[in-house]
């Protein structure tokens, strides 16, 4: 099987990121891929050692002389060439074409998972594209979830790779990771994080010059870290504070409280994707009341909640998602291409 999968670079990493596991995901499963990106730089550092089944392209700025794969992916509705539609409009038989969509937990994500779009005009005439809606309950495409991850998670000794790296707490320290996008609440969050001696290891983004140590407050400013690094972050960690789509989703599967720093829409859309995502998640009040002020909705007060309830419901949390089929999984069998 030959995947094709398209993803424009947007304005941030999370794009790529969820296109590389999706491309090491079917990779590991036996599957060949190509995956087309306007801006691979980023791989250097996500992805410094790459499995033999993917090759990475240069987003085709002309026509291309290949033959389309048996599944075409376009991540996040980025639209593939059009000389490359036209090519699997010619390819026979035609390929499977998905729309891989954004995560969401709003209702609508249910209603318009597995939609069909026939196309009758352009390049595309006569082919079918699907909507593939990644998701948190059974209605849904499922989440991407690589086979053997929550073993790995629970194996993990997570003190032993804090020390190797030289990022170890000092007794009594809790291990805090902070992954954010331009935040204007960071003095806030600071100084909630201060109330107890913190660790607070703090990754390359817009706030990372911006921290500062105070009294009861250690941070340590990380590197760019390859996937599966910033996974053991994750897992190591006692709060993560992540972003956007990959790392949210990683924050899941590592079974620890997190806040969510969801990506700013500037119609404020991402509000009611916030709301529904703690609604659908059953958060605790408090722990929303956080939440909402880390993404502006109210104000980001002191101190933070305690941690071991919110640990209860994380890992409550995670083994609900993890009784669902992955995504890869799911693609496959909606696909039938799973033999």
């Amino acid at each position: 099987m030959i995947w094709d999968l398209f993803c424009r670079v947007i304005d941030n990493h999370g794009d790529l990121g969820v296109c590389w596991r999706l491309a090491r995901d079917l990779a590991a499963r036996g599957r060949r891929v190509r995956l087309w990106v306007d801006d691979a730089s980023a791989l250097r550092w996500m992805a410094p050692e790459r499995p033999s089944g993917i090759e990475v392209h240069d987003w085709p700025t002309a026509d291309v002389d290949v033959t389309p794969g048996d599944v075409v992916i376009e991540a996040f509705g980025c639209e593939p060439p059009a000389a490359f539609v036209m090519r699997m409009a010619a390819r026979t038989p035609a390929p499977r074409w998905v729309n891989l969509e954004y995560l969401s937990a709003e209702d609508y994500v249910e209603r318009s998972h597995g939609l069909a779009s026939p196309i009758f005009h352009g390049p595309g005439a006569g082919l079918t594209r699907h909507f593939f809606y990644p998701g948190f309950t059974e209605r849904t495409g499922g989440l991407l979830r690589e086979p053997g991850l929550l073993d790995e998670v629970q194996a993990f000794d997570a003190q032993a790779w804090l020390t190797q790296r030289g990022w170890a707490p000092h007794p009594g320290e809790r291990v805090v990771s902070l992954f954010a996008y331009d935040n204007p609440a960071l003095p806030h969050l600071l100084a909630a994080l201060a109330e107890q001696p913190t660790l607070l290891l703090v990754c390359p983004g817009p706030l990372q010059s911006r921290v500062a140590e105070q009294p009861g407050l250690r941070c340590i400013t990380l590197p760019y870290l390859a996937q599966p690094d910033f996974d053991r972050l994750l897992w190591a960690s006692d709060l993560n504070l992540v972003r956007g789509e990959d790392s949210f989703v990683r924050a899941q599967w590592a079974g620890r409280p997190f806040i969510w720093q969801i990506y700013p829409q500037h119609d404020d859309a991402h509000h009611a994707k916030l709301e529904a995502f703690m609604h659908r998640a059953q958060l605790p009040p408090a722990w929303q009341a956080v939440w909402r002020g880390w993404n502006g909705l109210a104000r980001l007060s002191a101190p933070l909640p305690p941690l071991a309830p919110l640990q209860a419901h994380a890992q409550a949390w995670r083994a609900q998602l993890a009784a669902q089929a992955d995504l890869v999984t799911q693609l496959e069998g909606f696909l039938g291409v799973s033999s």
